[in-house]
């Protein structure tokens, strides 16, 4: 360009001459207010001044974005104006986390208010914007506690825009995937928050400061995040749409029934997850009864064979699975707890071939691998027959954990660290009282007693209780009550009948007949459980279960019912000093699979026999000429296939 202007100039040799040749009054005004800015108390508009500056770097920092990036948003903001599924999904899974693997794998994405020009300052989108922002930060990067604030806030003006707009349901069509890490995401920052919050040790004094102030007590509670679910539930009335569905109500009966909310696909995706969610959260804060009361209607899904209601995200039934066979073990409910992860780890294995693109690949074989971790501790604490191909991976990951906990007490490290691995991170509702300098002083640093003897001065000071550990304490002590029982189960199973003092031989030194039979009163209460189904071989009777709901049929169950029954082939009476034992091997039951898979054999023959052959045009009722000139009617009402002369396949005479 400096050359071109050269060049120019140079071209003209008499220009200046020109310039020199002509008068020019040159008058410069006098200014009153010329003086104005040498005032020293002159006063600025310090707001306008920063408004200024902020704009001017606004402007800086959109002009350095990339252009594929700026050309995404735009045509994200336009797909969801025209509430395109298609180019929102298209965007969604693919393009945002392209450019965040090619842009932003180690940084932030631009902040809202940097990319308001781009979209004419939307404030829908810009929520949804920020929504996937602070997702970014928690999974990519480290939240700091200004982000954690902030992501609330952007939640509640969310859900605030969904649950209370004034003219009723709102015009926005989002995809599944999308609601469905809604609600995920939602739930998993209050998790981390109410883990970081739990911490006060390594505070610093902003920190204290922001988190005992009056919007760091409301920020992320308990209280908070439950009415946000519940409300979705109550507004898009989830559990009235499924009720309808299982009681085979048509479609204007239940449109009735759910209202102006139940019917928009958004409400009704976002009721659904929040049940899910639900369970997630009750889960989260130890109340494992209530976690399966919430998901009596939805029921467990593809997971135990159910009929979904709709086409869910495979993170939300991987999720449901997880959670609620958490909720069966740590209900002692064992048989259950191994039926839910077996039913969610076959299907897993089965749609494998189907996810391996989805960006949330990884955490689906996560969450198995811990299902597969937590599925040991169920043959532990409870052998039964399960899938091969599921005990086989099984077996194949944690064999050798599992010949540990078999040995009792020397197994007990073990079984806490699989346990830790597995469980998800506890919380517990009530934070730390940072609004308290003193009790917070205490809990941080409490007093040592004086003496062993003497009285604790701790007794009415706060105590930081992880709950995590209490947990694992309570099913720590389950293990190790049920210690003995490999080896008294090794040795019984020798013998037919057996003495007392025979047995108690075989123990270890120092332990009396009166021991032994403790014992044994122990192994018999540990080869009986609550269960929905009739030990291992009840499968049949579940996936009858599960048949009947999925045709539409109430059953009327809970995930809460069911009934004592034995799940140990080994079962021994007491006479005396003479123990008799039977074992009794339950054969695989082979009959129903056979059954089943004849019926649909049958049903495939027949709509092969029913459809036309490909290289027959003739419309079914239509006559033909023959040879001979006589007219040939319809052959169809024939009653049996024919069995003897050529055979006709695919319009080949064979």
């Amino acid at each position: 360009m400096s050359a071109q202007r050269v060049a120019l100039w140079a071209a003209e040799p008499d220009l200046d001459d020109d310039i020199n040749d002509v008068d020019i009054p040159l008058t410069i005004p006098s200014y009153q207010t010329a003086d104005l800015y040498d005032d020293p108390n002159l006063q600025l508009d310090e707001s306008a001044f920063l408004a200024a500056q902020a704009q001017i770097a606004q402007q800086t920092a959109l002009a350095q974005l990339p252009d594929v990036v700026k050309r995404f948003i735009v045509h994200f903001h336009q797909a969801v104006l025209d509430n395109n599924l298609q180019e929102i999904t298209l965007a969604y899974e693919s393009g945002w986390n392209r450019l965040t693997e090619k842009f932003y794998a180690r940084t932030e994405w631009p902040e809202a208010e940097i990319i308001a020009p781009l979209v004419n300052d939307d404030q829908i989108f810009l929520i949804l914007y920020r929504e996937l922002y602070y997702r970014h930060v928690y999974s990519r990067l480290q939240p700091d506690i200004d982000d954690r604030f902030h992501s609330y806030e952007n939640s509640c003006e969310l859900f605030n825009y969904l649950l209370n707009s004034d003219g009723g349901p709102v015009p926005l069509s989002l995809p599944a995937q999308w609601l469905w890490d809604i609600i995920d995401e939602f739930i998993y920052q209050f998790q981390s928050f109410a883990l970081y919050r739990s911490r006060p040790a390594n505070k610093t004094d902003e920190e204290l400061t922001m988190l005992g102030s009056e919007g760091g007590t409301q920020a992320w509670s308990s209280y908070s995040v439950l009415n946000v679910l519940y409300s979705l539930i109550q507004k898009s009335r989830v559990n009235e749409w499924l009720k309808a569905r299982a009681e085979g109500k048509s479609e204007e009966e239940i449109d009735e029934i759910v209202g102006e909310y139940g019917t928009k696909p958004l409400y009704r995706q976002l009721g659904y997850f929040s049940l899910i969610g639900l369970l997630r959260v009750h889960v989260l804060l130890g109340d494992f009864t209530l976690a399966l009361k919430v998901m009596d209607n939805a029921g467990l899904g593809l997971c135990v064979g159910e009929k979904a209601p709709f086409t869910a995200p495979t993170a939300a039934h991987v999720s449901t699975a997880y959670h609620a066979g958490v909720c069966y073990l740590m209900l002692r409910r064992f048989t259950d707890a191994a039926r839910v992860f077996t039913g969610c780890l076959n299907w897993v294995m089965r749609a494998r071939q189907y996810h391996t693109r989805s960006y949330q690949y990884d955490q689906i074989n996560k969450t198995a691998d811990r299902m597969y971790a937590l599925l040991a501790l169920c043959q532990t604490l409870a052998p039964t027959r399960l899938d091969d191909n599921v005990i086989n991976v099984v077996r194949e990951k944690y064999g050798e954990q599992m010949t540990r906990m078999g040995r009792g007490e020397e197994g007990l490290s073990t079984f806490e660290e699989i346990f830790l691995y597995a469980c998800p991170k506890f919380i517990t509702a009530n934070p730390p009282p940072y609004d308290d300098p003193n009790a917070l002083a205490l809990l941080i640093n409490p007093p040592t007693p004086t003496s062993p003897t003497s009285p604790t001065a701790t007794s009415a000071t706060p105590t930081i209780t992880d709950p995590t550990q209490r947990h694992l304490r309570a099913l720590s002590a389950h293990y190790l009550a049920l210690s003995p029982v490999p080896t008294l189960r090794s040795l019984l199973k020798l013998y037919t009948s057996l003495d007392a003092r025979k047995l108690t031989g075989f123990l270890d030194a120092g332990v009396d007949d009166e021991e032994v039979l403790s014992w044994m009163m122990v192994m018999k209460n540990a080869g009986r459980c609550v269960g929905r189904v009739r030990g291992a071989a009840g499968a049949d009777k579940d996936e009858k279960i599960g048949a009947s709901a999925s045709n539409g049929g109430s059953t009327g169950s809970s995930l809460l019912d069911g009934e004592w029954m034995s799940i140990s082939d080994l079962n021994f009476v007491i006479d005396e000093n003479m123990i008799h034992i039977a074992e009794s091997t339950v054969g695989r039951r082979y009959a129903g699979w056979f059954i089943r898979n004849s019926e649909h054999a049958a049903r495939v023959l027949d709509g092969l026999r029913a459809s036309p052959l490909p290289g027959s045009l003739t419309p079914p009722g239509a006559r033909t000429q023959g040879k001979g000139g006589e007219s040939k009617g319809d052959t169809s009402k024939d009653t049996a296939p024919r069995t003897s002369g050529q055979k006709v396949a695919w319009s080949k005479v064979v």
